[in-house]
């Protein structure tokens, strides 16, 4: 399963308006000449003929602006529109085209600047469009959004000038839209590729191993001696007039529950990245891997309340539906509610299924609520349970203090570390698989905790 073009913003279009009071000015051409013809003033101071020159030179330009300026084309007869070349995605390149068509019977040399949602990685520039006769043209540039969720894109102004360049006109098309800008599709494809392929062989050695403790039907094979009496097929052995059986592999539809906690310790940042950003394309990519191996795959996100909520189902429209959900997952300033998410997975999850929690833990003397939030599920489901870790407090504890101000440092760097892993430990012992890695190893490590909890066939 994958993402295709039908994920990128629509084209619009809009005719052109004219813009400002005047509509236009003076090109930049006009200037530069009308600055040229003050060089006779210098000479003018002793003799008047050089400024009577200066007077008609001046009277000659203002004709030839006057001209140019009539000449141009009025701006309804522009049609702009914006071609998007893919699916947005955050902090990665995706082009977008300003095209122009003239009904114009002159060709017009055009300034173009779009009003894109600005972003650290994209600042608005002006782009140069040749335009010929009743013809058309256009400019491409690359936009890099620095967020999720959906992005409120903006105007489009244009300046046009003729060959002569003495005029300019200015105008305005109206292409307003709002785009959704979507998890990175390209870090977790890498990502899904990759570790498929290099447990594909484990599994599929994994399912012939594990042939008959199962209950999805498999095949039909002659009796057996060994074989179990629930396992003859009477109706083919009738038909066959021999004894034969049945056989089962392992349930590959199983209910995949992804959490995500969007709660304020998610807003943390790290290279440019909010913990919830690593943690929303880790399940993206989860997602697609769980989805292609048949199980069904659900997504709780949630705050102080519950934002998003789609009940596990498979298929491709499945994950088309995962992917604008987790596009518009926002984190928020409060504290979650970590009860609440869990109350609401225990009414919507009867049977025994796989939830995927990813958290962070508030560090406070008494257990964090997102711990025993999870505690509660264990009777029940099997629980990965994942802690963004905060790298720099793991890299702080490790190192040797040199003074008494590191020493109170590292020691407190120490117990941040110790207590997370007393609290994790006591969620092992109640039979949860936790992991605490780093932002940029989420994806990995949770994918490769989820391969192998299909392989030993836990849930």
């Amino acid at each position: 399963m994958s993402i295709h073009r039908p994920l990128a913003p629509p084209d619009i279009e809009a005719l052109a308006a004219r813009r400002g009071r005047f509509g236009g000015g003076a090109a930049p051409r006009l200037f530069l000449l009308a600055g040229a013809g003050f060089a006779w003033l210098i000479p003018a101071l002793w003799n008047s003929t050089y400024f009577y020159a200066l007077v008609i030179w001046d009277a000659l330009l203002l004709f030839a602006f006057l001209v140019d300026w009539f000449r141009l084309p009025k701006a309804s007869t522009l049609i702009v529109r914006r071609l998007w070349h893919g699916s947005v995605s955050i902090r990665v390149a995706t082009d977008v085209s300003i095209c122009i068509t003239s009904s114009a019977v002159q060709s017009l040399h055009i300034d173009v600047m779009d009003e894109l949602a600005p972003s650290p990685w994209y600042i608005a520039r002006w782009l140069r469009v040749a335009l010929p006769a009743t013809g058309s043209g256009s400019a491409r540039q690359p936009f890099i959004p620095g967020e999720r969720g959906d992005i409120s894109i903006g105007r489009v102004y244009l300046r046009y000038r003729s060959a002569l360049n003495l005029a300019e006109r200015w105008a305005i098309a109206d292409l307003h839209q709002t785009v959704r800008s979507y998890p990175n599709f390209e870090h977790a494809g890498k990502h899904s590729i990759f570790l498929a392929r290099s447990r594909q062989i484990e599994l599929q050695m994994r399912l012939v191993r594990l042939r008959g403790s199962g209950s999805d039907f498999e095949s039909l094979r002659d009796y057996r001696d060994g074989d179990e009496i629930r396992s003859i097929c009477w109706t083919a052995t009738a038909r066959r007039g021999k004894a034969v059986s049945k056989t089962f592999q392992v349930e590959r539809s199983q209910a995949v529950w992804l959490v995500l906690d969007c709660g304020r310790l998610m807003r943390t940042r790290t290279e440019g990245f909010t913990k919830l950003d690593r943690a929303v394309d880790a399940a993206l990519l989860l997602s697609q891997l769980a989805l292609y191996s048949g199980d069904r795959v659900g997504l709780l996100s949630y705050g102080r309340v519950l934002n998003q909520r789609v009940l596990p189902a498979r298929g491709a429209a499945q994950l088309r539906h995962l992917v604008e959900q987790l596009a518009v997952v926002k984190a928020e300033s409060p504290e979650a509610d970590h009860i609440r998410a869990s109350a609401t997975l225990l009414s919507l999850q009867r049977q025994r299924g796989l939830i995927i929690w990813i958290t962070d833990l508030a560090e406070t003397a008494m257990t964090p609520e997102v711990v025993e939030a999870a505690g509660q599920l264990l009777s029940r489901h099997l629980v990965i349970f994942v802690v963004i870790a905060q790298s720099e407090v793991k890299h702080k504890a490790t190192l040797t203090p040199s003074g008494p101000q590191e020493m109170y440092e590292t020691v407190a760097a120490q117990e941040m570390v110790f207590r997370r892993e007393l609290l994790l430990g006591r969620l092992r012992e109640h039979g949860a698989l936790c992991l605490e890695v780093a932002p940029q190893q989420l994806s990995t490590a949770l994918l490769n905790q989820y391969l192998s909890v299909k392989e030993r066939n836990l849930i």
